[in-house]
């Protein structure tokens, strides 16, 4: 099934970004199918260019290669102007005026069946002149969609059945930024992404993206969460961690080739040539528990 790896350029890739993927490709290129790449550079405020290629070159470091141009969110913004307008036609939006600090607030106080910490659809009730009154105020509002606590189920391939409910989520940002879960699932579509292969912290949100699929109309593609690696803190590994980058490694005498096959065992995977490893890759042998990062001395 067509695969994809979208890294967001606001910093280098650390190795567990790295593991995720090699697995994203090992299941596209398993299946005998495309592997995709898309630069999700929507966050202006954060993105840089030189971390563009500098991902693009860690992914080529460890052995990865894809299948036509590389896609970038920004120039793809007619596409999420034509999904916002189609979910606006569907009376499915509604602007949201909350301040950050009113969110947390919100989203802190029990609210019915959405989990905890969801936005529970404070401004959806506004009356017409009370929407006035917070325009009138300086208040630019963000676009959210009216989800009414839809439950979701769906089978992911590696963490199995998974259900979540989905709260009333951003689709468009109040800077006029087309938000992530709506990005995410235009292009998607678009690009014709059959099987999504990202790490387990994202499992959360695939509820919300799913319900968006539905509502747009568009197909769902398949999910497989893989396990994160961790820091020697037991948190996700960040840059804090220390020598986590390719370019780190470097710096400790391990090469690229080194690295790649160091992520192959921590995932239960030998050392194989990539192309010898995608015909006998089996998703359903990767471990569910995720791994604590510990990187061979020099």
């Amino acid at each position: 099934m067509v695969g994809r790896y979208a890294p967001s350029p606001t910093g280098t890739l650390h190795v567990g970004n790295l593991r995720t993927a090699l697995l994203a490709w090992l299941f596209a290129r398993s299946a005998g199918s495309r592997f995709l790449v898309r630069v999700e550079d929507l966050d202006t405020g954060r993105v840089r260019e030189e971390f563009v290629t500098q991902q693009l070159d860690d992914l080529r470091a460890i052995g990865l290669d894809w299948d036509g141009e590389v896609v970038r969110q920004s120039e793809r913004l007619a596409l999420y102007g034509e999904a916002i307008a189609r979910l606006d036609a569907q009376g499915l939006l509604y602007p949201c005026f909350c301040t950050r600090r009113e969110i947390r607030e919100a989203a802190s106080a029990p609210h019915g069946p959405l989990p905890e910490g969801a936005y529970p659809g404070t401004c959806r009730t506004l009356t017409t002149a009370e929407r006035a009154a917070r325009e009138a105020a300086g208040r630019a509002p963000a676009l959210r969609l009216d989800a009414q606590a839809a439950a979701v189920t769906f089978h992911d391939r590696v963490l199995g059945d998974a259900e979540g409910i989905v709260d009333d989520l951003v689709i468009r940002r109040n800077d006029g930024a087309p938000a992530y879960n709506l990005a995410v699932v235009v292009d998607d579509a678009a690009q014709g992404v059959e099987e999504v292969v990202r790490g387990a912290d994202l499992l959360e949100g695939t509820p919300r993206q799913i319900h968006l699929q539905r509502v747009l109309g568009l197909p769902t593609p398949s999910y497989a969460h893989v396990p994160l690696m961790l820091g020697p803190d037991g948190a996700r590994l960040a840059k804090r961690h220390g020598s986590v980058t390719l370019a780190d490694r470097a710096a400790a005498g391990q090469p690229p080739a080194r690295v790649r096959e160091e992520l192959l065992a921590s995932a239960g995977l030998p050392p194989l040539p990539l192309d010898e490893l995608a015909r006998v890759f089996d998703p359903a042998q990767l471990p569910r528990e995720p791994t604590t990062y510990a990187p061979e001395a020099a």
